[in-house]
């Protein structure tokens, strides 16, 4: 997908994505263009900012400036899936939304398969990208609203969903986490960090953390979601880095590889925690209600739709260590910036859970 002129300083993912390969080396940029003609010959290739799952490079050519992206997370890798991500974002794009349908080749296809890799080509889109504290209320607002027309455009051009014989995803994350398994995986997290050497003020953090998750988690047992009861079509990654501005608004919502089908207020409001979560862990309540109510307005969504979410997503961060299963158990720190404000804001929603529900559904 296209890419900010400025490279985002973090990267912030879903929250129990694996790992992918990571193959070192540039693309094979002369038979990928020997595909697209069209777009010139290559004078640049550079690796931009990378995400946590793919990679994604700035191909500049004799006829302008194109977004090459290389997929790898072995989920939504395969040729199908990509294509049926590029589907959507044409749909969307023939509806007026902010999106960056990639670029056919001279066959007529969006995605090219070269030794055993998918590959897209983009536009370029200019832009930057906005967290939640470069944004006003009325900027919140907006974008609500934008994640209310992604949801009901998406209604309107991709199959039925759920028992209709549209696909399925799971809920993607740890809405329904079953608790026995969390204190396992706790335990084997603890243990994880004692033995890492050199010890370090992660590592301290790490351990007061899943220590103080698991007595939050066994004082708060009863309050285990049921099954959410409905689910749509949805990005299935909305967060700032994968939305681009030009100024205060909204130039290209991009990297589609989480598109299908899950409950949609929960997406709502899963954004909205990585938005508007501050360094130290709060949310800022005021952009959320403005934020939440452009997105009822927009979708038809009740206040009580809203506060179920809540609460599931709020139980999904409760029983989810994604960023510390990427250090101790993949041995990979690329995530390791997140933590800090991820752990935070478990234990302050569990203080400010009326507080937090009322944002979202008042």
């Amino acid at each position: 997908m296209p890419r900010s002129s400025e490279p985002a300083s973090r990267p912030v993912g879903a929250l129990s994505h694996g790992r992918p390969p990571r193959p070192s080396g540039a693309p094979p940029v002369g038979a990928l263009l020997r595909r697209h003609r069209h777009v010139g010959e290559p004078l640049s290739c550079r690796p931009v900012t990378e995400g946590l799952l793919n990679r994604g490079f700035r191909l500049t050519t004799t006829r302008g400036t194109y977004f090459l992206k290389q997929h790898l997370d072995a989920p939504t890798a395969d040729r199908a899936t990509i294509a049926r991500q590029h589907r959507a974002t044409q749909r969307l794009y023939a509806l007026g939304l902010p999106v960056a349908p990639p670029l056919a080749d001279a066959a007529g296809r969006t995605v090219s398969v070269v030794d055993g890799h998918c590959y897209a080509l983009h536009p370029w889109i200019e832009g930057r990208h906005r967290d939640g504290a470069q944004l006003s209320a009325g900027c919140s607002r907006r974008l609500g609203t934008l994640l209310g027309q992604v949801h009901t455009a998406l209604d309107r051009v991709m199959e039925p969903s759920g028992p209709d014989g549209g696909p399925c995803a799971d809920d993607g994350g740890r809405a329904s986490a079953d608790l026995p398994d969390t204190f396992l995986a706790i335990d084997e997290l603890i243990r994880l960090v004692q033995a890492h050497r050199p010890r370090d003020s992660f590592d301290a953090l790490a351990e007061h953390r899943l220590r103080e998750r698991r007595r939050l988690l066994a004082q708060h047992a009863h309050r285990r979601p049921p099954p959410a009861a409905a689910a749509g079509w949805v990005h299935g990654d909305f967060h700032p880095l994968n939305l681009l501005y030009r100024g205060a608004e909204p130039a290209a919502i991009v990297d589609w590889d989480r598109l299908g089908v899950r409950p949609r207020a929960e997406e709502a409001v899963r954004a909205a925690a990585i938005f508007f979560v501050r360094p130290g862990g709060e949310l800022a309540l005021e952009k959320v209600r403005a934020y939440a109510r452009a997105y009822r307005r927009a979708t038809g969504a009740c206040g009580g739709e809203m506060a179920a979410a809540a609460h599931r997503v709020w139980w999904e961060r409760l029983n989810d260590f994604w960023t510390l299963r990427w250090r101790y158990q993949l041995h990979d720190r690329r995530a390791d910036p997140q933590f800090p404000a991820v752990s935070a804001l478990a234990v302050w929603w569990t203080r400010e859970y009326e507080a937090v529900r009322d944002a979202f559904a008042g």
